[in-house]
């Protein structure tokens, strides 16, 4: 493993599968009684987050607090941020203060590459979500779940499989990380969205476009909803909210035109009656909270090939033995 995780174009097709089979092992871990481990015991881990989260924020601390880590969260809200502090200052007080590593979402595309890139930090960056860019634990825990539904085992990859990803491309950095890391991973990736919401260049990008939902439906083994992201845009990118759900929405009549292997994701947060219904939501076919229980798992992988050290075989002695 390299030293940051930044973006998940970063990862060969070994690093990946290193990560999803090491999450594989934590996930068996993690369904025991004492669900610790003491692997990043006396390291210090900061989630330096400047834009808002629940999931991801959550998600990566329960990781590193399962590893063991002494966990520091710190919002831009209440902070000297809001007084203007710059990056480049915040990093220096945080390595100052021994930082081992640090996550980092931030609103702005490249600021997780510039703190990697940079001699502010000792310790590893890892890329939590940066403004239309990245955002590679999204791309491996969506991964994850694929592969536990399409091609289950250790060593498996996802070749051959179709998957296709709807909604608002233009501003989604879930969209660009998982059309690395599936394409690394052998995976046939497909784009569904109004010409607006495509970015610049994408017939450059490893993947098809297609503007016709129905049309993709019967050949998808995973199907993946994107949310509208009004917050980043401004300007209208389509008519209206009624007429983007009649053509791009997820129902109960589009999701049965899936094969029935087919698995429905999001990465959340969902907006009901929109992008997906409510019917599709609580169906047995979405793995939204399924989703949310992978990520601790990869995250912790992550986490622990980055800082662990040890080999996963001792710590999952030490681990028993801890807990007798």
């Amino acid at each position: 493993m390299k030293r940051h995780l930044v973006s998940a174009a970063d990862l060969t097709r070994d690093d990946a599968l290193l990560i999803l089979d090491t999450a594989e092992e934590l996930a068996q871990l993690s369904g025991r009684a004492v669900k610790k481990l003491p692997t990043l015991r006396g390291r210090t881990v900061v989630n330096l987050f400047f834009e808002d989260s629940t999931r991801t924020k959550t998600s990566f601390e329960v990781a590193e607090k399962r590893l063991s880590a002494d966990v520091i969260n710190f919002s831009a809200k209440g902070s000297s941020v809001s007084k203007g502090e710059s990056l480049k200052d915040t990093a220096l007080t945080l390595q100052a203060m021994g930082a081992d590593a640090v996550v980092i979402r931030h609103h702005a595309s490249g600021a997780p590459a510039r703190l990697a890139q940079s001699d502010w930090l000792h310790g590893s960056v890892i890329n939590a979500g940066d403004g239309t860019h990245e955002h590679p634990t999204q791309a491996l825990l969506d991964a994850f779940t694929m592969r536990r539904h399409l091609n289950p085992g250790a060593g498996h990859d996802l070749a051959g499989r179709r998957v296709t990803i709807v909604g608002d491309i233009l501003h989604s950095r879930v969209a660009r990380s998982n059309v690395h890391l599936l394409t690394t991973l052998g995976a046939q990736v497909t784009f569904v969205a109004p010409p607006t919401l495509l970015p610049i260049g994408i017939e450059n990008w490893p993947c098809e476009v297609s503007y016709d939902l129905e049309s993709v439906l019967p050949k998808t083994d995973a199907l993946m909803m994107l949310r509208v992201q009004r917050e980043r845009m401004n300007a209208a990118f389509f008519p209206t909210e009624r007429e983007y759900s009649r053509r791009y929405g997820l129902d109960g009549t589009r999701m049965a035109q899936l094969p029935e292997h087919a698995i429905v994701m999001h990465p959340g947060p969902m907006v009901r009656g929109m992008e997906i219904t409510a019917e599709v939501a609580d169906s047995p076919r979405c793995t939204v909270v399924e989703q949310v229980a992978n990520g601790v798992s990869v995250r912790m992988a992550v986490l622990y090939l980055l800082l662990g050290g040890a080999t996963l075989a001792d710590a999952r002695t030490e681990s028993v033995e801890t807990a007798q």
